[in-house]
């Protein structure tokens, strides 16, 4: 006797652009709205990057460049990319997390583009960010910072951000689809970025005066290349350069990262 297996209608024919679309923008839609659901979410976005402006432009201001007012063109751009890396790690850790409570498994059962969630995702958190950037503009504002170029400067600065954050995102994406615990990919923020922060020019003026073989690092590195990008756009100074190469890394990044994930989703999917 043989047993018949019928897969559901809705599963079996191929999803339209448009409604795949429209699954995408849904589950976007889902992954803002659960922050009314879990309102620590957006305190994560919105204390954090007021803490580590009014800790590092306090404690370390006065130090690294004599006053706070003097600090404050350094150390907010710098911020700005610092805390964008570290909200596109909350791409992989919310993946993760629908992964391992199931949510993910209902998604297969539903008449959807396969890719919506993982795009839905992704468009949620780039929204996240954009939050994040234009509260640390508010609280730098706030304590004395001045963009001294223009409107299309800052929106441009905006987009840049935006789009390096999205192809550095890749590598949460990617590590999230392999570890077993949300958990994992925080410690992987935490393992990768904090350094890539830290050996760049986001807190400090210069390299001048670091050991040769640790400046050459520090201004070959793609945070460098973002910030000093972010300084010209924010407050003067050289752009084009800065950003074509933060571009190129990011794409770099995402051209490695991005078929993993993708193959890595495939298989969980």
């Amino acid at each position: 006797m043989t047993t018949a297996t019928f897969a559901p209608e809705g599963l079996s024919k191929r999803i339209a652009p448009a409604t795949a679309v429209r699954n995408t923008i849904t589950l976007a839609w889902r992954n803002l709205v659960q922050i009314k659901h879990n309102p620590m979410e957006l305190l994560d976005l919105s204390i954090q990057p007021i803490m580590f402006v009014l800790l590092f432009a306090y404690v370390f201001g006065p130090a690294m460049t004599g006053s706070v007012e003097k600090y404050l063109p350094v150390v907010i751009p710098g911020i700005i990319a610092q805390n964008a890396l570290f909200a596109g790690m909350s791409t992989g850790f919310g993946l993760n997390t629908d992964i391992t409570k199931g949510v993910f498994d209902r998604f297969r059962s539903l008449p959807i583009a396969r890719s919506a969630p993982l795009a839905g995702r992704i468009i949620a958190d780039t929204v996240k960010q954009a939050w994040s950037m234009m509260i640390l503009l508010l609280v730098g504002f706030a304590i004395g910072f001045r963009i001294e170029t223009n409107l299309l400067a800052l929106l441009t600065a905006f987009i840049l951000l935006l789009t390096f954050a999205i192809l550095f995102s890749w590598t949460s994406v990617f590590i999230a689809m392999k570890v077993s615990e949300p958990e994992k990919v925080q410690i992987f923020g935490f393992v990768v970025i904090f350094p890539l922060s830290f050996l760049s020019t986001a807190f400090i003026p210069t390299t001048k005066g670091i050991p040769g073989w640790l400046a050459f690092v520090m201004d070959n590195s793609p945070v460098t290349q973002l910030v000093e990008a972010m300084r010209g756009l924010l407050v003067g100074g050289p752009v084009l350069e800065h950003a074509a190469v933060a571009l190129a890394w990011g794409v770099g990044i995402s051209l490695v990262f991005a078929p993993l994930s993708l193959r890595a989703f495939k298989q969980r999917a």
